[in-house]
């Protein structure tokens, strides 16, 4: 009898909690109208976005940046920053295609271009803004920084950003910024840092052009230890 009555309230709880809902629906009804076409624009603008506006200002920025690329390629830098008055140069594809992903990579090549012209604060500004999910490039780029911050005198956000570098365990990326790493340290007096990123080299990275001559920097950097 007891399981009976259990069944019967658990119904009329039932049956009580969609009344509720229905009387809610009701009262509300404009409401929830009005939520549904709002949800229906929204999606129906994000779709449009994407492929009325979005997708064909990537396909543009894609042909337009041929030539930049072409110009960074055989180290004309100031040309493929600038443009060469018919063809844009990076600075501004990012202005006109600052949303796309090539524009997104053209904060990766303005500031490898000014890092290559000598400007180096414009070059740590460029490479700074630039982010992507690929870790070679990711670890080019925080090396590139670093390179820029030596070239301005400052080590020690050189060996932070080299330091970022060559977490990436690549055969030739980790060990080309540990090598830097190694001389930093060697020069600002820490040698037990050095040998540790020479020995790294050694034994992580046999194969390198780095590990080839790493033997004699490790006995320098012991002997003046």
């Amino acid at each position: 009898m007891a399981k009976n009555q259990q069944h019967e309230d658990s119904f009329e709880n039932v049956e009580s909690a969609l009344t509720k809902t229905e009387q809610f629906i009701e009262d509300n009804q404009k409401l929830i109208s009005f939520a549904a076409i709002a949800l229906i624009v929204i999606v129906g603008g994000y779709w449009a976005f994407k492929k009325l506006y979005m997708e064909p200002l990537q396909k543009e920025a894609q042909e337009t940046v041929f030539q930049a690329q072409q110009y960074f390629q055989t180290d004309s830098f100031n040309l493929a920053l600038n443009g060469d008055g018919m063809n844009p140069g990076f600075l501004e594809i990012i202005d006109q295609y600052g949303a796309t992903d090539v524009g997104e990579l053209s904060e990766y090549y303005a500031g490898a271009c000014y890092l290559n012209l000598g400007e180096y604060e414009n070059a740590i500004d460029y490479l700074k803004g630039f982010s992507t999910d690929e870790p070679i490039l990711m670890a080019t780029t925080q090396g590139a920084i670093g390179d820029a911050y030596l070239e301005l005198g400052n080590s020690d956000e050189a060996i932070k950003w080299y330091n970022k570098a060559s977490k990436m365990e690549n055969e030739i990326i980790a060990p080309t910024y540990l090598f830097k790493l190694g001389l930093l340290y060697e020069e600002s007096g820490d040698k037990e840092k050095a040998i540790e990123v020479y020995t790294k080299i050694k034994n992580d990275y046999k194969n390198s052009a780095e590990a080839r001559q790493i033997d004699k920097y490790i006995t320098r950097a012991k002997i003046n230890g």
